[in-house]
């Protein structure tokens, strides 16, 4: 069994880890728009906005990959009571498997992060923050919040941005009842100072990040290894693992051989929030019961997956699966994804100016009119996205005895044929929800309908795509089918 198979085989242990995360939460804010002239009033050029996003960071980044990957948090920050503060508490809400502990401090702005973005390229990033430490009182429920937590998780991942949560004390307080239930501590570090973070398991700077709180360059592996042998001397750690951009990762423990691991990702969009992926997979895999060296290669893997992404990206599950077996022969499991999931590989391929195409059926029996359907849709684009009907959806449609297949059973056969790149099951009746959140370039149905009753068409071609009747394969149908074996 190839290395990848056998860390593919790991990534169902993550579901269902339970971590304790406390740390800097913001709001990240994404302005995305054209750059296509310069300012008359100064050298600079002029973002004309055509969307803006928001989505959580620093330390609520970290949950979101943890939830990504299938674990549970229990989460403990701080926010300001404002409009920020509102927003990133009902980002907080949405997640599934997140038991949030968010404590709110009167006079605190919340950090937001703007980033404005035209093309692929980043222009200005503009920082709204207060980096001065929390009140006592907030610092001390804090840590009472992440030691009560902690009973029930087998980790406990400090997210550190300097933002003024995680003042030393704390920190100590914290590391102290973790060791004394004999529980992993995972630092994402800040500053110069890592002797705030004694007592840690592992800490998880980066190359920049290492250099500075050694004072020693890091331009090697080996460099890397004396610098990071440094710190787990003031720490009394038992490893650090350094993320080092093109240079991959390394893992050096204080007993035994040092692992230095050769980045993965094939593209490069955006680095911002690898660390925090880096981070939670770790967390995740070390509470599945990974080891840290399996553990360090899925955060790899994870890290490769996310900086190809725009913002600060989720690496799924799924995600991880697709990475690992992307040289293997391709299975219709692996393109079986969430809504949430697709939104994120069809923003990737739309980056890479890839059109995109889609098209959707119960497909129960899979029959020779599907198969010309599906090929008729992909030569329409570059990418095809398959919606299928959920078993409840198609049971309204076609009655109490359909479907004949599985959901689960239809996605992966539709997933097998080569022509197309993802499959998305939707529980409604009609893939109306699924169209907007794509906006696929092409929108394709067989010629039994007529325009007008294609749902979704006036939509796909309001945001400029367009819609195309397929040829149909004469006498092809799950009804006729199971009528002639009834017989």
């Amino acid at each position: 069994m190839t290395v990848n198979a056998e860390l593919a085989a790991l990534v169902p242990k993550l579901k269902g880890a339970r971590i304790v995360c406390v740390g800097d939460l913001m709001l990240d804010r994404f302005v995305y728009g054209t750059a296509e002239r310069i300012s008359p009033e100064a050298p600079i050029p002029v973002v004309r906005i055509e969307r803006e996003e928001s989505m959580l960071g620093g330390a609520g980044n970290v949950v979101r990959n943890i939830v990504g990957l299938g674990g549970n948090v229990e989460f403990v920050s701080v926010v300001g009571q404002d409009q920020a503060g509102r927003e990133v508490m009902e980002l907080v809400g949405e997640l599934d498997g997140v038991e949030p502990h968010l404590l709110v401090e009167r006079n605190r702005a919340t950090t937001i992060k703007t980033r404005y973005i035209a093309g692929h390229q980043q222009m200005l990033r503009a920082d709204r923050e207060t980096a001065s430490a929390v009140a006592d009182s907030i610092a001390e429920d804090s840590a009472r919040l992440v030691c009560q937590a902690m009973k029930d998780c087998a980790v406990v991942a400090i997210s550190d941005y300097a933002k003024g949560l995680l003042i030393p004390r704390e920190i100590a307080t914290i590391v102290h009842a973790a060791k004394a239930a004999k529980r992993i501590v995972i630092v994402d570090p800040k500053g110069r100072d890592y002797s705030r973070y004694k007592g840690a398991t592992i800490l998880t700077p980066n190359k920049r990040e290492l250099a500075d709180a050694a004072q020693m360059p890091v331009d090697d592996d080996r460099s890397v290894e004396l610098a990071a042998k440094k710190i787990l001397k003031i720490v009394e750690a038992q490893a650090i693992v350094v993320t080092r951009g093109a240079d991959g990762m390394s893992v050096v423990p204080a007993k035994g051989k040092p692992l230095h691991l050769p980045a993965l990702a094939r593209e490069v969009f955006d680095v911002s929030g690898a660390g925090d992926t880096v981070v939670a997979t770790l967390a995740t895999a070390l509470a599945g019961g990974l080891t840290l060296e399996q553990a360090a290669r899925l955060a790899s893997v994870a890290a490769g997956v996310v900086v190809a992404k725009v913002g600060t990206a989720v690496a799924y599950s799924a995600d991880l699966l697709r990475a690992l077996r992307h040289d293997d022969i391709a299975t219709g499991e692996h393109k079986v994804v969430t809504l949430e999931q697709a939104v994120d590989e069809v923003g990737r391929w739309r980056r890479q100016g890839l059109k995109i195409g889609f098209t959707n059926g119960c497909f129960d029996l899979l029959h020779p009119g599907h198969v010309s359907l599906i090929g008729q849709a992909r030569a329409t684009c570059d990418r095809l996205v398959v919606g299928l009907n959920s078993d409840a959806s198609v049971r309204r449609l076609k009655g109490a005895t359909r479907p004949v297949q599985s959901e689960a059973a239809r996605a992966s056969v539709i997933g097998s044929l080569g022509h197309v790149d993802l499959v998305v099951i939707y529980a409604e009746d009609t893939p109306m929800e699924t169209l907007k959140a794509l906006k696929p370039d092409v929108l394709v149905k067989g010629a039994d309908y007529t325009k007008d009753k294609v749902v979704g068409a006036k939509e796909v071609e309001g945001w400029g795509g367009r819609v195309v009747l397929a040829k149909l394969t004469a006498g092809q149908s799950t009804t006729a089918i199971i009528a002639k074996s009834a017989k």
